[in-house]
């Protein structure tokens, strides 16, 4: 086993070991915490797999925005345990049922699955932001075009439903 393939598992492992832990964890600060972890380490595997700018935005959409205002919803909420509902025998009974379910449903998934072995990294030419940026200028312009026109409308169509919930409340 070389190392390329020994960094490969060991970040895997991590991953899984971190995402287990954001599931396992009691207290919402830790859960959120260790979401954090597992977003920059798959963001490690997007770089070991030559996807930089992919573990690039992960890291700032996700680890930098989306956890941060989780963060701040979870400091902003009272979360202690006699607030915090009780649940019937039965309610924890169905919730194991589906949990056990869903399990046995991964796992036919993934034995029926091809398991391809790991090779080293992969060196392109170009840059992966180049081949992305050419690829998404040719042969996708259409639908990014598209996609751009419906962000634009959606903006101006919240500012208008904002605009008017102002205007009614003066």
């Amino acid at each position: 086993m070389n190392t390329i393939q020994l960094i490969v598992y060991l970040l895997g492992g991590l991953t899984v070991g971190s995402a287990l832990m954001v599931i396992l964890s009691k207290h919402p600060v830790r859960s959120v915490l260790y979401l954090v972890l597992t977003f920059f380490l798959i963001s490690a595997n997007y770089i070991m797999m030559n996807a930089q700018f992919v573990a690039v935005v992960n890291i700032i959409v996700y680890a930098g925005a989306i956890m941060v205002l989780f963060l701040f919803v979870l400091m902003l909420l009272n979360l202690s345990k006699e607030n915090e509902p009780r649940s019937s025998l039965l309610v924890k009974l169905a919730a194991s049922l589906a949990g056990g379910s869903l399990l046995v449903v991964l796992v036919a998934a993934v034995k029926d699955s091809l398991v391809l072995p790991v090779t080293g990294v992969v060196q392109n030419d170009g840059g992966l932001v180049e081949n992305l940026g050419q690829l998404l200028f040719t042969k996708y312009v259409l639908p990014f075009e598209v996609s751009s026109i419906l962000f634009i409308s959606a903006m101006v169509g919240a500012i208008l439903l904002a605009k008017r919930e102002k205007q009614i409340i003066d």
